[in-house]
């Protein structure tokens, strides 16, 4: 039988670069030993404020059909706080709700690109970004993210890789899986390539609220001149310990979101109303959960860099915000990927290899792996004890 030309392009970008997590799981149902650092659940439950405002509002009837666009008060909660922290006003028009930043980004990507055009991208990367790409037709150009210059892009390294085909510079900040912010200057200096080269700045900003005490943040919607250019998608997922209610949203030009509003209304005409109160509460109230989330996960990071850096060649890159921490094992001479199996299946530790994350999935991350810091201090202790372990007795084999 024919399938589509989508389906070809998204082969093996799917569930495929979940495998050690899902082998973990299958393990932890058959009662197996095992210490889970693979995704970035936040370690609180969802503030009871949010469900009650979600139980309130299906109790009184907000169950019947919304609209592609967002619900009134979402819009306007969203919009305000864009405004409060941009410094320059943000209106509902400015806004598109849909379920969770997954779901934004696809429908933002396909609003802006097609087959034949290109995204600039930072390699390493998210392990959907590929995927969403290809599932436009564009062509995903990486740009790599060295751990000498902090993970963080470089306006050089993408000035190297722009052609007449580019059309769209994806950012991450805070990025996923290193955990680097981009600072200002470097955005305005990414910000001064889209405008000479007329290209689109989509950054996905859903760690903006989980950035690590004493680090700056900054968006390309800080800056008045890119703000016909630039679109920012975010959601309650991280900061509001949410990810199961999939809300999010993305803020850019007027234009951009009566573009995109048809695609919306095709791919799910509109989200579930009561989410949607119970995000406008979350928008409006700010989140009592993720500065507590954002100094765990710093502390659990310097525990790793502790416990497991310099160990029997190990290191250990300490991120700057979000859930994740960095560890390299190249010094083992094996992949990420088979590292992370024989970890798994020996020492029972899950941990996500690094070319999971990278375009063709060997990219910037080679011979990492991304350590989930949401599990509790002694579940991260006892990890690293395991790793440790696991490494004194691999590390210089015969290979």
């Amino acid at each position: 039988m024919r399938y589509s030309a989508l389906t070809d392009r998204l082969q093996g970008l799917g569930g495929a670069k979940w495998e050690i997590h899902a082998a973990a799981r299958q393990m932890k149902r058959e009662g197996r030993d095992l210490i889970e650092l693979t995704i970035g659940e936040p370690d609180v439950p969802c503030p009871p404020d949010l469900i009650l405002a979600a139980t309130a509002a299906m109790e009184a009837g907000r169950t019947g059909y919304s609209n592609g666009h967002g619900e009134p008060a979402t819009l306007a909660a969203i919009a305000q706080r864009y405004t409060a922290r941009r410094g320059r006003a943000f209106g509902p028009e400015n806004i598109m709700t849909l379920p969770g930043t997954q779901t934004t980004l696809y429908a933002v990507l396909c609003t802006l690109l097609g087959p034949g055009d290109e995204v600039i991208v930072g390699d390493p990367m998210y392990a959907t970004y590929d995927g969403l790409i290809a599932a436009t037709g564009a062509t995903a150009v990486p740009v790599a993210l060295r751990p000498e210059q902090g993970f963080r892009l470089q306006a050089a390294d993408v000035a190297a890789k722009i052609t007449p085909r580019t059309r769209v510079l994806f950012l991450n900040t805070p990025h996923n899986p290193t955990g680097a912010v981009l600072r200002a200057d470097e955005i305005a200096a990414l910000g001064a390539l889209a405008l000479a080269h007329d290209l689109w700045i989509v950054s996905d900003e859903v760690y903006e609220d989980m950035v690590f005490d004493g680090v700056p943040f900054a968006s390309p919607l800080d800056l008045p001149e890119l703000a016909e250019r630039t679109v920012v998608t975010s959601s309650i997922s991280k900061s509001h310990a949410a990810p199961g209610f999939r809300s999010g949203w993305c803020v850019g030009p007027a234009e951009f979101c009566a573009r995109m509003l048809p695609l919306s209304e095709t791919m799910l005409f509109g989200s579930q109303p009561f989410i949607a109160d119970m995000t406008t509460l979350a928008v409006t109230q700010g989140s009592p959960v993720a500065r507590g989330m954002a100094a765990r996960f710093a502390a659990r990071a310097g525990m790793i860099h502790d416990r497991l850096h310099g160990v029997a060649g190990l290191a250990v890159h300490r991120p700057e915000a979000g859930m994740f921490a960095l560890l390299d094992i190249r010094a083992s001479g094996l992949s990420g990927s088979a590292f992370a199996r024989a970890l798994l299946t020996e020492a029972g530790v899950a941990c996500m290899p690094g070319e999971s994350f990278g375009v063709g999935g060997d990219g910037g991350l080679a011979g990492w792996l991304r350590l989930s810091l949401t599990q509790p201090d002694p579940a991260i202790d006892a990890a690293c004890t395991r790793i440790a372990a696991f490494a004194a007795k691999t590390i210089g084999e015969p290979k």
